[in-house]
């Protein structure tokens, strides 16, 4: 007879041990790197936006301090169309608008709005020609509107 059974003495099926949460499997680094790219690209538009659109913000900021020193004189008007030239520079850089005057920084400015061209066309020729008068035809209220809707046309 046999002694004992060589079965009996062996031990029961140890399963293995769990692996932790590190480290993670492969796949888990691979989608933590794309979120880590999608993330500095989302974080890279959105400060590219902000920096094309700073001189709006600045732009509108200075028409808000003209607005606070509205008078029908000149130099304020010379002003506002300082101010939409500068703008104008950084929008459109190889039109170059600085150098335009008269008749045709008045058709730039129609050019590069939207809509209702017609309707702006009168206080357009009144903001380049109260430039160089001494009593200036335009309102300044009627500048103010038309430069704030010319300055939302301009978003990048």
């Amino acid at each position: 007879m046999m002694p004992d059974n060589p079965l009996s003495q062996l031990r029961d099926i140890h399963l293995p041990q769990t692996g932790g949460f590190w480290p993670p499997a492969p796949g888990w680094w691979l989608l933590a790197a794309v979120f880590l790219i999608v993330m500095a690209a989302l974080a890279w538009l959105v400060h590219r936006h902000y920096r094309r659109n700073l001189w709006l913000k600045l732009a509108k900021a200075e028409l808000s301090g003209l607005e606070r020193s509205a008078v029908k004189e000149p130099q304020w008007f010379a002003m506002v169309n300082s101010l939409l030239k500068r703008v104008a520079r950084e929008r459109y850089p190889g039109e170059h608008p600085e150098a335009l005057s008269g008749e045709q920084w008045g058709a730039f400015l129609l050019n590069h709005l939207p809509d209702g061209k017609i309707a702006h066309q009168p206080t357009v020729e009144a903001l380049v020609n109260s430039t160089w008068q001494r009593q200036p035809t335009a309102e300044p209220v009627q500048v103010l509107d038309f430069a704030r809707s010319w300055l939302e046309a301009q978003k990048c």
